[in-house]
């Protein structure tokens, strides 16, 4: 174990199961396999860099972002269920093209929802840490989020998960959503609070279609699986074909550089206070 410096996390790693990781002394390297890397610098400590996949997963990502904004504005979830009894159906669902979406997070995942999003004719905002504007326009302050949360009917997001965003999405602010509005989390679960969410839903005012929950995986007991307006989807987000090529290009490209004793791709600063 003295000989390893860098290690490669196998992808969506189980971190009870990798705890043997910190019997090697000399380690000062972990590339993880997933964009998100919350956990990781406690599995490793302070002193031990980490680098993460970002940018590998972004357009699977993206694209099962709007599907699943799709999926929940035309009803395809209650589609489905009538199909499993013969029952044909039809009504007027809100569909995507004209509603008023807030994507929250502004990364690179973010970036490339924005340009899916793009051709389907809505009114969108965006979301980052701090307002400003970039190329695109306007994006306004996570602050400003709970103001302006009366005139979302899609709030999509993408945003990490540390303490600053831990239950972003609560109670007040899910109360603040317009009637029919579409929660869709595919940043982490903890970004919703989770009760808070299952309570709107059993009211049946508000929709989710997320990629996420918390806790992570869904307990069958979980009172999510019975409602209808809830799709379900177990943290598939990056999880596609794509993956292992684009998994495989940045490997190639982080060895070639530890090789070279140049700086790795994609280093990221431990939220304690050190850097990765």
């Amino acid at each position: 174990m003295e000989d390893i410096d860098a290690v490669i996390l196998p992808y969506m790693a189980d971190f009870s199961k990798l705890q043997g990781i910190t019997a090697a002394r000399n380690l000062k390297l972990v590339q993880t396999q997933t964009t998100g890397y919350d956990g990781v610098h406690d599995l490793v400590g302070p002193g031990v860099a980490v680098a993460t996949a970002a940018g590998v997963h972004a357009a699977s990502t993206a694209e099962l972002a709007v599907g699943l904004a799709i999926a929940s504005l035309r009803g395809i979830g209650e589609s489905v269920r009538d199909q499993t009894r013969n029952h044909w159906n039809p009504g007027r669902w809100p569909g995507l093209a004209d509603r008023r979406v807030a994507v929250v997070g502004v990364g690179g995942i973010g970036e490339e929802i924005r340009k899916r999003l793009d051709p389907f004719e809505v009114e969108l905002s965006r979301f980052g840490t701090y307002a400003r504007t970039d190329e695109h326009g306007e994006v306004m302050g996570i602050d400003e989020l709970m103001d302006k949360a009366s005139g979302i009917e899609v709030l999509i997001l993408i945003v990490p998960h540390k303490e600053s965003t831990h239950h972003l999405v609560g109670a007040e602010l899910l109360a603040r959503l317009p009637d029919g509005a579409v929660v869709i989390n595919v940043a982490r679960g903890p970004v919703v609070d989770t009760d808070a969410l299952v309570a709107e839903l059993k009211t049946g005012r508000l929709r989710c279609a997320s990629d996420v929950f918390d806790p992570e995986p869904l307990p069958e007991d979980h009172p999510i699986w019975a409602l209808p307006n809830a799709l379900v989807v177990p943290h598939n987000g990056g999880n596609t074909e794509a993956f292992l090529p684009r998994m495989t290009s940045l490997l190639k490209r982080q060895m070639l550089a530890w090789a070279q004793g140049e700086s790795s791709e994609n280093l990221v600063a431990d939220p304690a206070g050190g850097k990765g």
